[in-house]
């Protein structure tokens, strides 16, 4: 367990509807907490932002528990609730739709309650929010974000840190192979990352991290406090479709089992399959 004093204030701030519908529905709100809180910062703030349909509650009884169960496990977890309730239309050709967008309350909450907050971590990937990080960081705030698919390239290029939630370890489950499958990050266990080195001659490396760190600055794994692991793989275990003429990128991410390398004293990823892209 680590220990330490809190060095810093800091908001979360998730869109909720936003991360469920592009790959989020699984996603580990205490795991969320952690990461936010890495560097024993103090979470002043931590806004959940989800949507509700009451005509479905009133008619679907599975749908109204399991919303209630799900807004009750986040307040446990720490988490404020702010729950929007879905309006339906009509368009034109008479079409009913529904609309229930958060938008606009987790930005005005944000810019409010930065005033006593050191770092705001939202969580998204909706490029509308690129102001509100601009806004932020005018106001002396640092500005991260997690986002998992359908990332606006603005979004992540505007903040000061972004990291792709898939790469934060346990944050989303993992493809188990095994009921017993060792923990991330240990041998014959199945992890999450990109490749940052390769090489014409058929190989190169994949860079994961190993545990939720406050050195996540340090990407150098020859450095003993960096986070980070390294694993070689052959082209040949890259998964169908992806070119190894187009690596090294960041903007593929990659889950891998971690083996031991019978050939060189060091980790290899096998069983290469792409989880998302930029």
């Amino acid at each position: 367990m680590r220990t330490g004093r809190s060095t810093s204030k800091v908001g979360v701030y998730v869109d909720v509807a936003y991360v469920y519908i592009n790959g989020g529905s699984k996603m580990q709100y205490d795991v969320l907490r952690e990461f936010a809180c890495r560097d024993f910062a103090d979470p002043m703030r931590m806004n959940a932002y989800v949507t509700f349909d009451s005509d479905r509650a009133e008619r679907d009884e599975v749908y109204r528990k399991g919303a209630t169960s799900f807004h009750s496990a986040l307040r446990d977890i720490g988490y404020k609730v702010i729950v929007k309730e879905i309006q339906w239309f009509k368009d034109e050709s008479g079409i009913r739709y529904g609309k229930a967008n958060a938008d606009l309350d987790l930005a005005v909450d944000a810019l409010l309650q930065s005033e006593n907050l050191d770092r705001v971590l939202i969580v998204s990937g909706d490029g509308d929010f690129v102001q509100v990080v601009r806004a932020l960081q005018n106001k002396g705030c640092r500005v991260e974000v997690v986002g998992l698919d359908n990332v606006s390239s603005k979004l992540r290029y505007e903040s000061d840190f972004f990291i792709s939630g898939y790469l934060i370890p346990n944050l989303i489950p993992v493809t188990m192979r095994k009921p017993d499958s060792p923990a991330w990050g240990e041998i014959n266990s199945r992890v999450r990352g990109w490749c940052y080195w390769h090489t014409d001659q058929g190989y190169g490396f994949m860079r994961f991290l190993k545990e939720i760190s406050p050195q996540l600055w340090q990407t150098d794994t020859r450095n003993p406090d960096s986070a980070y692991g390294t694993a070689f793989f052959h082209d040949s275990n890259l998964p169908e479709g992806i070119r190894p003429t187009g690596l090294p990128s960041r903007n593929f991410i990659f889950e891998f089992e971690l083996v031991r390398s019978e050939k060189y004293d060091r980790l290899q990823a096998q069983d290469i399959e792409l989880v998302s892209r930029f």
